[in-house]
């Protein structure tokens, strides 16, 4: 069960994932950009094709007739129009029934008769043409040629016309167009007039017959309405006078007087209750036998206030002034003081006074509450009188609602009626029809609609880029050359470490112009010290001290005779160019060798192969071993190239020994080194004056094996750079020297199935490969090939981080 479970889950995580719509339209652009020449070459096929098709086939003409379907069309039996005041809307399955009655046999029959189309023949032919020419002679094979009957000549005539009639509603308006399509461009917008006229024409007399027969059944219902009405009339008059039902503005009498008498009411209940509230407060003031001054002035502004009394205000406010004064006497003189006493018998009188005032009042108060009474019972009696003689009434009106009710509905119907006789004898002598023609097919203007060039022409193009793309994939199938990384990892079965740019002449001679003056200071004025640091394994930039003795040299030639010359090499461009993507391709090389060689074995020994020649192994193993020279490592780089040592003859032409001369003992190594005086790069030419045919013993000699491994102890790292694959067997002849092997793919030159065999042929190479180095690579054209690859990352963001091609 865990097997299964870590089964599915490595299925679930191998299953490539879906392409997004960016990287699906990059990759369409990238395939046009690649076999333009054969899209464009499949499109103008396809246009050509096109053309001969528009210049045969027979020209044909449209008119084309506007008829618009009126809103404010007749309203049948209605009367008026809606309350909103807007005309009633044509619902779309009345315009659509419009349509097919245009489409009818009998209009087209009708346009036949008129236009006499059955004897026209501009009309019965179907123009020639190429394909209509085939098609004749073919059925005229095997067909008898006999003469037709005026109903067949009809017939015919009819699915002509049918066949040329075009009737479309115009989106959801009330407009219909109507289009036919004719060798003549005269007969074509003749028949769409015409048949829009008879359209017309028909509709007319369809509504001429309606409102005839409309206008006899409603003269007859009139006469009978009219004798209803005038008899529910009657009825309600009569009620009326036998029932003493009298309206007065609208009212019955009884309503009128039921209004005033309860108002009336109303107004002596209130003042019956005004009057008695009054009555009762100055009885509770009379009743209260209390001495308390203070009392008595509450009491007395109460009723002062509610009554508005002026006698009782002005005995009140001269009781209070006289009470101010006892107050302040009695403060002054004592309260037995005879004026004090004086003050107190005088307030003692004016409280005598008010009471007296108050009874009088009160008596005033009991009058006027009685009157209250008797306006008020008076009033309700009447009330109750005029009550039973409504209620008699209300039966009786009941009934005359219901008559009055019929006499209405009775009344309108017959002016409703009377109103559609009328409309409809106004209709009989003038009718209207709901169509009108807007707009008329005109012979004189340009309307050829077949052949329709655009439409073709655009049906070509479409076609032809349909067609064009599926031609450009079947060619971008068929080629079985290394573009992308992701061939390159698919097919070779490794890491691609690295895309090589590839760099123009013009480049590295303008870098080498700039970095001249500072290679001049570096290797005559300031020449360093032999190195005593190498990086660390994981190439951060961090050194370490060397893990073995600095070369030492012969004193029989000096070190400073074998200087390389490099300034105009590819390989040098890593050092004149340190921020160009060349250089950086060659630091991510370096960084993969240095964690291959991280917790493992030794590394120190990279050979450099390629599937054939000139596919750039030279370059990248000098540019390589330029990179880490620089970075700090005592670096050698060897050509082992034998049979054809193109880094010698290009790095040192005057040398006259190398790595032959050493192994056979010839030469010490120190001797034949030569050296750049700038990253201090240790360079191993292979020196031959004839060819050289059992290379491949001399790669497997013991000799060769003894001076790698002193080569291992002065140095630490060794670039070997190796013959092809295909045309010779050195590289097999190698397993004992290099550590690991880099295989150098030439960007869309190399063959996928050449470069497959090879490795299959070398295991020693498949089984140390470290990666493969997709070399010459033209970075604008690779990324139209693999627009979501590393290729397209770095051309977008590469100038983020301050590097320069």
């Amino acid at each position: 069960m865990l097997q299964t479970k870590i089964t599915s889950r490595e299925i679930e995580n191998t299953a490539p994932e879906a392409p997004s719509l960016e990287q699906t339209i990059s990759s369409a652009l990238a395939l046009m950009s690649r076999q333009y020449p054969v899209m464009i070459f499949t499109l103008l096929l396809c246009i050509c094709l096109a053309g001969v098709y528009v210049f045969t086939a027979p020209k044909r003409y449209t008119g084309t007739a506007i008829l618009m379907i009126d809103s404010r069309k007749m309203q049948g039996l209605q009367t008026q129009a809606p309350a909103s005041g807007a005309d009633n809307p044509i619902d779309s399955a009345m315009v659509d029934s419009q349509v097919e009655l245009l489409k009818s046999e009998a209009i087209a029959s009708k346009v036949i008769k008129d236009l006499k189309l059955a004897e026209s023949a501009d009309f019965m032919s179907d123009g020639g043409g190429l394909l209509s020419s085939i098609s004749s002679a073919i059925t005229g094979i095997f067909s008898e040629s006999t003469p037709p009957t005026e109903e067949q000549i009809l017939r015919a005539a009819l699915a002509r016309f049918a066949s040329g009639l075009s009737i479309k509603r115009v989106g959801v308006s009330y407009v219909i167009e109507i289009s036919f399509q004719a060798l003549s461009q005269e007969l074509a917008a003749r028949i769409a007039n015409a048949v829009a006229d008879g359209y017309i024409v028909d509709s007319l007399e369809s509504k001429y017959q309606a409102s005839r027969r409309a206008a006899v059944w409603l003269q007859d219902r009139l006469k009978e309405l009219r004798s209803q009405a005038s008899s529910a009339e009657r009825t309600v008059a009569d009620f009326k006078a036998k029932n003493n039902i009298v309206d007065a503005g609208g009212r019955l009498l009884t309503e009128q007087q039921l209004a005033e008498i309860n108002t009336s009411l109303t107004a002596a209940r209130s003042q019956r209750a005004e009057a008695q509230a009054k009555l009762e407060r100055i009885t509770a003031i009379l009743n209260a036998d209390s001495d308390d001054s203070k009392v008595i002035l509450n009491d007395l502004a109460t009723v002062s206030e509610t009554m508005a009394n002026p006698v009782i205000t002005k005995l009140r406010q001269t009781y209070l002034e006289y009470a101010a004064k006892q107050a302040d006497w009695s403060n002054r003189y004592g309260s037995t003081h005879l004026a004090v006493v004086n003050l107190r018998n005088q307030m003692r009188e004016i409280r005598r006074s008010i009471i007296d005032e108050l009874r009088r009042t009160a008596e005033v108060y009991k009058s006027d509450l009685e009157i209250a009474k008797a306006r008020e019972e008076s009033s309700q009696k009447s009330l109750n009188d005029t009550i039973a003689v409504s209620n008699n009434t209300s039966q009786a009106q009941i009934i005359l609602r219901d008559l009055e009710s019929n006499a209405q509905s009775a009344r309108a119907l017959s002016d409703n009626f009377l109103q559609l006789y009328m409309v409809s004898v106004q209709q009989q002598s003038f009718p209207i029809t709901e169509a009108r023609v807007i707009s008329q097919a005109a012979s004189t203007l340009p309307n050829k609609t077949s052949p329709r060039t655009t439409l073709i022409l655009l049906a070509a193009i479409v076609g032809g880029s349909i067609l064009a793309a599926l031609v450009a994939i079947l060619l971008d199938m068929m080629d079985r050359v290394f573009r992308t990384v992701s061939q390159v990892e698919k097919f070779v079965d490794t890491r691609c470490l690295a895309s090589i740019p590839v760099i123009e002449q013009g480049a590295i001679k303008a870098n080498s112009a700039q970095s001249g003056k500072a290679a001049w200071r570096f290797g005559k004025r300031d020449k360093p010290k032999p190195q005593q640091a190498s990086p660390s394994h994981g190439g951060s930039g961090t050194t370490l001290p060397l893990h073995g003795p600095a070369p030492a040299f012969s004193h029989q030639q000096s070190h400073r005779d074998r200087l390389l010359s490099t300034e105009e090499s590819v390989g040098r461009h890593v050092i004149n160019a340190p921020f160009s993507r060349f250089a950086e391709g060659f630091r991510s090389i370096k960084l993969a060798s240095d964690f291959a060689n991280f917790g493992a074995g030794s590394n120190k020994v990279l050979g450099i192969t390629s599937a054939l020649p000139n596919e750039g192994k030279s370059t990248i193993s000098e540019a390589l071993a330029q990179t880490l020279a620089q970075s700090g490592c005592r670096t050698l780089l060897i050509d082992g190239d034998i049979r054809n040592p193109s880094l010698t003859a290009r790095l040192t032409p005057a040398a006259q020994d190398g790595l032959i001369h050493v192994v056979i003992g010839q030469a010490d190594w120190r001797d034949v080194v030569w050296i750049d005086p700038q990253t201090t790069l240790h360079f191993l030419p292979c020196a031959i004056t004839s060819r050289f045919s059992n290379s491949s013993d001399l790669l497997a000699s013991q000799q060769m094996d003894d001076l790698f491994q002193q080569l291992r102890q002065h140095f630490d790292r060794i670039v070997l750079d190796l013959s092809p694959l295909a045309p010779v067997v050195d590289v097999r002849a190698t397993g004992g020297l290099a550590d690991s092997y880099i295989l150098v793919i030439e960007w869309a030159k190399s063959k996928i199935d050449i470069v497959e065999r090879v490795l299959g042929e070398t295991p020693v190479v498949r089984e140390r490969m470290l990666g493969a180095v997709l070399n010459k690579v033209n970075v604008s054209v690779m990324s139209r090939y693999d627009t979501y690859g590393a290729a397209y990352y770095r051309n977008r963001y590469y100038k983020r981080y301050g590097y320069v091609d």
